[in-house]
């Protein structure tokens, strides 16, 4: 699904559509995010090959001498190599949703092409064609980082050599478009919502509802039409009773959206009167001291105090001029 009219500034630069044909609102990540995702990596490796030197240091110390020798060490230091640049990177993708350290600070992910999650397999081609030719890049390195930054800048959705070769993309994880506010409203059907049964449209539900009126204008039909028949036949299905008139599905939505909104906001102000009588101090905002003015001192006489028949407590003093 495309939007329609495209904006001038499209986010959605990732070519991802789902199984229902509906084009993702995803952006693809670019040389720039990925090298700062690099470098924190780069920061974690070092710290991963320090704590597997100092392991392996114990191992080798406590193993006799005999077993020691040098083509021993070099096959240890090979295996921490290993370890580091390719381990590291596998495992991360593996049980952290497509993302490293790095990845997960700047708010990336790697996808499939298709949008799908990234595999084992795909996550260990991806790491080798890194090793090999991009980075450290055993195999030319100046030559290999060239030509890998080339393929960056020149590729339309900022794919490096690892990414074409095992068909995946590195995409934004969090979202830059402006969250609108959804449609108001027809006031016909507020009447009909003030009666609905709510007690069984839950929270993920009602957030689909909300993203799809927030979005209702990008739309383009026949998707629009029946991406709300979809989303009105599952809040049909837990609401109760069906509305009076013929309207559009969104006005629908947006009637049974706006009284959840209303209710919601109802049992909030609820909750605060009840948290103001029984705690008055954690709702009373401080009195600001009043000017001084010069007045004429008047004499008073304090009036003897009587027991407050709620709390127990003596009542405030009151003075008579």
């Amino acid at each position: 699904m495309r939007a329609q009219p495209l904006p001038p500034a499209r986010w959605a630069d990732a070519g991802l559509v789902s199984g229902e044909a509906v084009e993702l609102d995803v952006r693809a990540a670019r040389l720039g995010s990925r090298v700062l995702a690099l470098l924190i990596d780069l920061v974690a490796q070092l710290v991963v090959a320090m704590l597997l030197s100092a392991a392996l240091s114990v191992l080798v110390v406590s193993l006799p001498r005999d077993l020691m020798d040098a083509a021993l060490a070099g096959a240890l230091q090979l295996v921490v190599l290993v370890l580091v640049l390719v381990g590291y990177p596998v495992l991360m993708e593996r049980f952290a949703g497509g993302r490293t350290l790095g990845k997960l600070a700047v708010g990336l992910r790697v996808v499939r092409a298709d949008g799908g999650p990234v595999g084992i397999g795909q996550s260990l081609t991806r790491a080798l064609v890194g090793v090999a030719v991009e980075w450290p890049g055993l195999v030319l390195p100046l030559l290999s980082w060239a030509a890998s930054v080339t393929v960056m800048l020149t590729d339309p959705r900022g794919r490096r050599l690892g990414d074409l070769v095992a068909g995946t993309l590195v995409v934004h994880t969090r979202g830059a478009g402006v969250w609108r506010p959804a449609p108001p409203p027809v006031p016909p059907l507020l009447g009909w919502a003030g009666t609905l049964d709510l007690t069984r449209v839950d929270d993920g539900l009602a957030l689909a509802v909300r993203q799809y009126l927030g979005r209702l204008h990008q739309l383009a039909e026949p998707h629009r039409s029946r991406l709300g028949r979809g989303l009105w036949a599952e809040v049909a299905a837990v609401t109760s009773p069906p509305p009076p008139w013929v309207a559009p599905e969104s006005a629908y939505l947006a009637a049974v959206l706006a009284e959840r909104g209303r209710r919601a906001a109802y049992r909030l102000g609820r909750a605060r009167v009840v948290t103001a009588t029984l705690w008055p101090e954690l709702t009373s905002a401080p009195a600001s001291p009043a000017p001084a003015t010069l007045r004429p001192a008047v004499p008073t006489r304090a009036v003897p105090t009587q027991p407050d028949p709620v709390r127990g407590q003596p009542t405030s003093v009151r003075a008579e001029r």
